[in-house]
């Protein structure tokens, strides 16, 4: 009977402390991918209270692959309440410059989505968290971005095992805590496409550089025959 009891609690306990990997069935994905091929020239423009000027890019400028853009969530960010394919938003956190000109500016919309997530579970099994920067939004387009990361939640299970010893099955009720990533935090994230950059309205591009003169062959020096010594 005791065996009976004990071997039950032990598989409760296994399945209690087991994470669970949440998944919302029901809700409608949404998409913050950006569309495939070539992406569309952006237009540029002045950094805010920088009267404009001479820009220092030619007409055929590119924002390159794998530019760096620091983006800041909107809002929190807890595996309690999001799911795997779960959306968030977050916005450029700074300018993105190319010359003197901005490309990205400050403010601009950027799509993020949780791509795995488990709960917190017994034991002090805190809940793990994947989320990625996929793109932002600027002048009615959808450009491609690419940042990966992962939350873990700061629970102490070393601590949470050693109850579970001391106080037999209620150490199940031991749990770990949720992975949170805060409100503003800061994130480094790339792009992942060449982007052609226009030059702010009104303005020219910079002149192209002047050709280098054709260099002209240095006239290597004649021998010239020396008189003979003569003889005595």
């Amino acid at each position: 009977m005791n065996r009976t009891i004990l071997t039950a609690a032990a598989v409760a306990l296994v399945c209690a402390s087991a994470p669970v990997i949440a998944k919302d069935k029901n809700a409608a994905p949404v998409n913050v991918d950006a569309p495939a091929g070539a992406a569309k020239p952006i237009a540029a423009s002045w950094p805010a209270g920088v009267a404009p000027t001479t820009p220092t890019i030619a007409a055929d400028a590119v924002l390159p692959t794998n530019s760096e853009v620091v983006v800041r969530l909107n809002s929190e960010l807890n595996s309690k309440k999001a799911r795997e394919g779960s959306t968030f938003l977050a916005t450029v956190a700074y300018d993105v410059m190319l010359g003197n000109v901005v490309v990205v500016p400050k403010g601009t919309p950027v799509n993020g989505v949780v791509t795995w997530r488990t709960g917190k579970g017994a034991f002090g099994k805190s809940a793990k968290m994947e989320y990625e920067i996929r793109s932002f939004d600027l002048g009615g387009q959808r450009y491609a971005l690419s940042g990966k990361f992962r939350q873990e939640g700061k629970g102490n299970t070393g601590a949470a095992v050693g109850a579970v010893v001391a106080v037999g099955v209620f150490g199940a009720f031991v749990t770990g805590k949720s992975a949170i990533v805060e409100q503003g935090r800061e994130l480094k994230v790339y792009t992942t496409t060449v982007i052609p950059v226009m030059v702010p309205a009104g303005a020219s591009a910079a002149p192209a550089p002047a050709a280098m003169p054709a260099t002209t062959a240095a006239t290597a020096p004649q021998a010239t025959a020396q008189p003979a010594s003569a003889t005595k």
